[in-house]
């Protein structure tokens, strides 16, 4: 067999035990799931009515359902973002990287074991975010074509973010840096047009807001689930997604190819 072929067999071999390893911390998959949810409900029936007239719109609450959706879908990658690097932590200060090391096991696959995994459990995450925003009035007018494009662009966002947050948890001293972190990509998502216009905000401020990852992005899936024009978005946002997940696992692998994980505590 060829070093592909037996690269590919491990990291299924890795997936399967990081898909396992979610298991045993049902509380933490609740809170990344269930996170996204809960300001879905708050934003949209507590600010959904005033945000809603500010887009113009007589029905105010419906109008900013719609427009928040995307925004919130990117808050759960987001979410998921900072589970991989709480996990990739615990697996370096836990001393089983030092027993993979001496396994023969292709060193890429316990790291895509943990990609994968976590882009399962985000793809599982968007699916049922979008199905509570449906059930509370959600209205898309795009076909199925509009939706796997969203869908797509989405995946590919959330893999780029996934391999960032494995280098961070490559890069953190403790499990408490690693949680803490990915939180300032969790914010970035609300620094952009996820929540509000960009328009809306002050001059500096909206210029970091229109040209940071996230706002292509969602403008591009909005763009998408509505039948708008998309323009430029599209192109931004593919270029910045292949753009981070390339640094990104360029400096994953080489932090995990130098860096000894910790003797356990």
């Amino acid at each position: 067999m060829t070093t592909l072929a037996y690269t590919l067999i491990d990291s299924r071999v890795m997936l399967r035990r990081n898909l396992k390893h979610q298991l045993h911390y049902p509380s933490m998959t609740l809170m990344l799931v269930g996170l996204p949810i809960v300001l879905l409900l708050l934003f949209v029936y507590v600010f959904g009515g005033q945000l809603g007239a500010g887009l113009g719109a007589h029905d105010g609450r419906a109008t900013y359902l719609d427009y928040v959706v995307p925004g919130v879908l990117l808050i759960t990658v987001a979410s998921a973002v900072q589970g991989t690097s709480i996990m990739v932590a615990m697996d370096m200060t836990g001393g089983i990287i030092d027993r993979f090391r001496t396994m023969a096991i292709a060193r890429a696959s316990v790291l895509t074991g943990h990609v994968f995994g976590s882009l399962i459990q985000t793809l599982a995450g968007l699916a049922i975010l979008i199905g509570v925003a449906f059930g509370i009035g959600f209205h898309s007018s795009a076909g199925l074509l509009e939706w796997l494009a969203a869908m797509g662009i989405l995946a590919l966002f959330a893999f780029a973010l996934i391999w960032l947050a494995v280098a961070l948890g490559l890069a953190a001293k403790s499990v408490e840096t690693a949680s803490n972190t990915p939180m300032i990509l969790f914010l970035l998502a609300f620094f952009g047009s996820g929540f509000v216009r960009t328009q809306t905000m002050p001059g500096g401020l909206r210029q970091f807001a229109e040209y940071q990852p996230f706002t292509p992005v969602t403008d591009t899936v909005r763009g998408l689930l509505t039948n708008a024009a998309v323009g430029d978005h599209a192109i931004a946002a593919i270029a910045w997604s292949v753009s981070i997940a390339l640094a990104a696992y360029l400096w994953a692998t080489r932090l995990y190819n130098r860096r000894r994980a910790a003797e356990p505590k």
